[in-house]
């Protein structure tokens, strides 16, 4: 039994990076898009790890309770949600508050030059 996976590193490329990501990215999308606070995301990433531990019991006969790889699920999904959660939140406050913010990185926006934050 591997860290990252019991049976096949496949199953977890395919089942956890591939569909598990996808469905992570999503969530993190949809959460940043209703101005949900960032723990919305984290309790949504927890039972999408529950479901994709379940997912990798029944179709790959992986161990259903195996804290180890429910942790390493959790930390893998929850990066990827809270990826699409922060670029999605970058670009509503870079576009919606366009007068007083630009985009530093994909990330993370500042104030536009000029602006004071003191008010």
């Amino acid at each position: 039994m591997g860290i990252l996976y019991a049976s096949s590193i496949w199953v977890f490329i395919f089942l956890v990076l591939g569909l598990g990501g996808l469905a992570a990215y999503a969530t993190g999308r949809a959460v940043a898009r209703t101005w949900r606070p960032l723990w919305t995301l984290m309790w949504f990433m927890f039972l999408l790890t529950l479901a994709m531990r379940f997912l990798s019991f029944a179709l790959f006969e992986e161990p259903l309770l195996s804290v180890q790889l429910f942790v390493v699920d959790y930390v893998i999904l929850a990066g990827i949600g809270l990826a699409g959660w922060r670029i999605t939140r970058t670009t509503q406050m870079t576009t919606q508050y366009s007068w007083l913010y630009r985009k530093s990185s994909p990330f993370t926006w500042v104030l536009k030059p000029g602006r004071d934050d003191s008010y």
